[in-house]
């Protein structure tokens, strides 16, 4: 031997030579999401290249003993959940981060109606990572908390034992209403991300925002409301394309009718461009959109006005606290801050309208 270091391979060497994600590796090797045949297929034969046998359980930053195993909630569908930008961009973060300590990467779902049943209460996991807009926090917590399993939440108090990844969602909100209301918007709507377990949509009530189970939809209405308080709102199912539309429909066939409309996500505020252009109205002409994420929606042939969060670095961030509470630290809550992006989604209130 020439005493040189043999350098193990990593997850993230294995992406890199399949043509993935940190992510979609990580996926592959756990069985869970929606990994193709074929992508799974490329993530094996690199692995075989490079003679990495998988996440390996005893790598030396875990306790021996330990799964070797992360576990990330998401409040949705796995099939839905890999529709937004938002998740697979946190995933990323978060594989990355824990490929420090070459652990795997199993997702889990939560929330009504779920692909599959949540197993918090008996997967072999390490630690957690919850992600945002969770209309079943409390409860994820409390089942970690009695298992002893360290978890970090995106976006969502879960009290002081808790580390949080935050995001300044009432303060960026505000900015994009503040935007409105400097070109001259008084008739305002909003979509509303998911505010209860069950997912209903249908109508903002001043009951159904004042018991709202999710951090995320409440901060960015408040952001909204600083602004225009008595602005009407559509609470939608879910992040998606679909129900913005939904939303938009109905919001934009109101009289009178809101001449700019506030969507707690981009792919609602894609939605809402979908529901204007079939009732003929021009964006921004007739209606000016705001979003929130700052990601590319598929088929959006406009430059979205919105909100761009960080959403891979605060999966990082995420994944960063994992490896510290592993290795017996305690880490603090972290706060990301949103950037403003005018695009051409907005303008000015017609003056006849």
């Amino acid at each position: 031997m020439d005493g040189d270091t043999i350098t193990r391979p990593t997850l993230s060497d294995v992406a890199a030579r399949a043509g993935c994600s940190p992510s979609t590796a990580s996926l592959a090797f756990s069985g869970t999401g929606p990994v193709s045949d074929a992508t799974r297929e490329k993530v094996l034969a690199a692995a075989k290249e490079l003679h990495y046998a998988g996440p390996d359980p005893r790598a030396r930053s875990l306790r021996r003993g330990r799964s070797g195993i992360v576990g990330v909630v998401i409040d949705d569908r796995v099939s839905e959940a890999f529709r937004d930008p938002v998740n697979i961009a946190m995933l990323d973060g978060v594989s990355e981060a824990i490929g420090e300590i070459d652990a795997a990467l199993l997702l889990l779902t939560a929330g009504a109606g779920s692909d599959k049943p949540v197993s918090l209460e008996t997967a072999p996991l390490d630690a957690v990572v919850l992600f945002g807009c969770s209309t079943t926090l409390e409860r994820s917590i409390s089942m970690l908390t009695q298992r002893g399993i360290p978890a970090v939440v995106i976006e969502g108090d879960a009290g002081e034992n808790v580390p949080e990844i935050a995001l300044d969602n009432r303060e960026a909100t505000r900015l994009g209403a503040e935007h409105l209301r400097e070109l001259g918007h008084e008739r305002v709507g909003i979509v509303v991300l998911p505010l209860a377990p069950d997912r209903a949509r249908g109508a903002l009530t001043e009951e159904r925002a004042a018991s709202s189970a999710v951090a995320t939809a409440t901060e960015r209405l408040a952001g909204a409301r600083d602004v225009f308080p008595d602005a009407a709102g559509v609470v939608a199912s879910g992040s998606y394309l679909d129900e913005g539309l939904i939303a938009g429909r109905e919001l934009l066939t109101a009289t009178p009718r809101p001449t700019a409309i506030i969507a707690q996500s981009d792919l609602l505020a894609a939605g809402v461009i979908r529901a204007a252009e079939e009732l003929g109205l021009r964006v921004p002409e007739d209606l000016s959109v705001v979003g929130f994420d700052g990601v590319r929606v598929d088929g959006l042939d406009y430059d979205l006005t919105t909100l761009v969060q960080p959403s891979q670095a605060k999966g990082r961030a995420a994944g960063e606290a994992i490896v510290r509470m592993l290795a017996g630290e305690h880490p603090s809550s972290v706060t990301f801050t949103s950037t403003f992006h005018r695009g051409a989604t907005t303008a000015p209130p017609r003056v006849a309208d």
